[in-house]
């Protein structure tokens, strides 16, 4: 049975265990905010190796469609941050047709706009493009039968060890001493242009 004494000891909180609730609460909604943080940086990155893929495969498909001048796409060189300057003429539009060579140029300017981010303009400048973008394109002399590979490198948000076996736009400095900010995706195919 309690007595009235044991019934006041139960009345309400003391300050110092309020301030213990608080301190247990803080840390836990820091810890929230941390989560939230890290999960916005990892939605950024899924984001940017999304648009990179969607890319590389439509660049390989417009290679496999434009067959007769796949040494054109291989000879590009590195691309990105609008190496290739203005759209080529012709711009290959049923009223302005071009031949297979006139179209590789157009289809290497067209990603290299899409990877940049100068399809979407908000004032004056490209956005929705890949941070820092570098896209390379690698396959047989020439542009015979063979192992085709579009590797697309872009600037992550944190360093990681980054052993691929990819010189794909190492050689700017964009991607930090060691490289150790370079993400890069790479797709290859086999071409047959003769068929």
């Amino acid at each position: 049975m309690f007595t009235i004494s044991d019934q006041r000891a139960q009345y309400g909180f003391s300050l110092l265990e309020l301030l213990v609730a608080l301190v247990i609460f803080s840390v836990g909604l820091l810890a929230v905010a941390g989560l939230q943080t890290v999960s916005k940086q990892a939605n950024f990155e899924a984001l940017q190796r999304t648009a990179a893929s969607q890319v590389a495969n439509g660049l390989l498909e417009d290679m496999r469609t434009n067959g007769d001048a796949v040494n054109v796409y291989v000879a590009a060189g590195d691309l990105g941050n609008g190496s290739l300057g203005t759209e080529p003429a012709p711009n290959c539009t049923p009223l302005a047709p071009c031949n297979a060579a006139q179209k590789a140029a157009h289809d290497l300017w067209f990603w290299e706009q899409v990877i940049d981010g100068n399809l979407e303009v908000s004032g004056g400048v490209g956005t929705g493009g890949l941070v820092l973008p570098t896209l390379c394109v690698t396959g047989p002399a020439g542009g015979g039968a063979g192992m085709y590979q579009v590797t697309i490198a872009w600037r992550g948000t944190a360093s990681i060890n980054n052993a691929v076996n990819n010189a794909c736009g190492t050689l700017g400095g964009n991607y930090g001493a060691g490289n150790e900010f370079r993400r890069i995706i790479q797709i290859p195919t086999y071409l047959d242009p003769t068929n």
